[in-house]
């Protein structure tokens, strides 16, 4: 009897030892999306030096992410709805687009922002200085047509610049193309594509070459910095994973900080998870640049969210941007 119960008091010390006295560790599996671009940088930091996980364990569980790459918010919003996604990750339209479907059922939600950066407009044809020079001949390149934060801000600036009606004049000009392959198509002048809307690096790359100007820039569409990407999740998950969603909120923050602090040793990261060909410095450039904010909180969210409601694409103006984001107690 003596011997079972030292046994018993030896395997109760390990099963505290190994769960810090609070039972076992439970497993936990989370579904995160990420699309192209350095403005994805941290998701990315998250992701390779898995801040989940530890972040996880600092709450009691063992998190084994599943992470996807999608080309576009519109297939990630349906990845989430079908519930084969957790948590996505995109601009701030198809999120807008979903917080106003989901309204009274999923309650999506953004959790935080990733970033406020500068969206380009590029092009390869001379002749097109702004955009009242594209003819039915260009084709504009972007991640999703009428619902990606590039069409969205291609409306903006075509209200701006033809009238309030005229806001989709350009609509008839774009294609939905993946950055990459947006780059491509702009540099090597196939499918047509004379101009792309994209983002960070791509924006740049395709500028280094002589033949390429910017025709157009976010920044001054919106009338300053915008929040560029945002995540968000349902508030099924949310409810329901109260600790898994606490662990991810401190791992992106611990993310952006790592990328403030340490801009080499972030590009460095970013170019070996890209497989990226550009140099350790025109990466470290991009994250430094001024224009290039790495912050969790929003900016300019209800510019987006009116004009997406004026043009019918979402019913329902937030009241405010905490409308539209989780509140978390601090």
């Amino acid at each position: 009897m003596r011997l079972l119960r030292g046994l018993a008091l030896v395997l109760i010390s390990g099963f505290l030892l190994l769960t810090g006295g609070t039972g076992w560790a439970r497993a936990e599996t989370v579904a995160i999306a990420q699309q192209y671009g350095i403005s994805y940088l941290p998701l990315t930091i998250m992701r390779v030096q898995d801040l989940l996980g530890k972040a996880g364990k600092a709450e009691g569980i063992d998190i084994t992410t599943n992470w996807l790459t999608f080309t576009g918010g519109a297939p990630m919003n349906e990845a989430l709805i079908s519930g084969n996604l957790d948590i996505a990750s995109g601009g701030v339209a198809p999120m807008l687009v979903l917080w106003d479907r989901t309204r009274g059922n999923m309650d999506v939600k953004a959790l935080a922002a990733l970033g406020s950066m500068p969206l380009f407009l590029n092009t390869s044809d001379a002749n097109v200085k702004t955009i009242k020079d594209f003819t039915d001949n260009d084709r504009i390149a972007l991640p999703a047509v009428k619902v990606s934060i590039q069409a969205i801000i291609l409306e903006m600036a075509a209200a701006q610049t033809f009238g309030d009606d005229n806001y989709n004049k350009l609509n008839g000009l774009t294609v939905s193309m993946s950055h990459p392959d947006g780059l491509s198509s702009l540099m090597n002048g196939t499918a047509g594509i004379t101009a792309h809307f994209t983002s960070a690096p791509f924006q740049y790359q395709e500028l280094a070459d002589p033949k390429i100007h910017k025709v157009l820039d976010s920044y001054q569409v919106l009338g300053g910095p915008h929040t560029f990407n945002v995540v968000w999740a349902s508030k099924k998950f949310v409810d329901g994973n109260p600790k898994v969603v606490k662990a991810f909120m401190v791992a992106l923050q611990q993310a952006v900080n790592f990328i403030n602090a340490h801009p080499t040793e972030a590009a460095k990261i970013y170019i070996a998870d890209e497989k990226s060909k550009s140099s350790v410095q025109s990466i470290v450039s991009m994250i430094k640049d001024p224009q290039n904010v790495w912050t969790t909180k929003p900016q300019r969210i209800m510019e987006f969210a009116k004009f997406m409601q004026k043009t019918g694409l979402i019913k329902q103006v937030p009241a405010t941007t905490s409308d539209v984001f989780f509140q978390f107690s601090k």
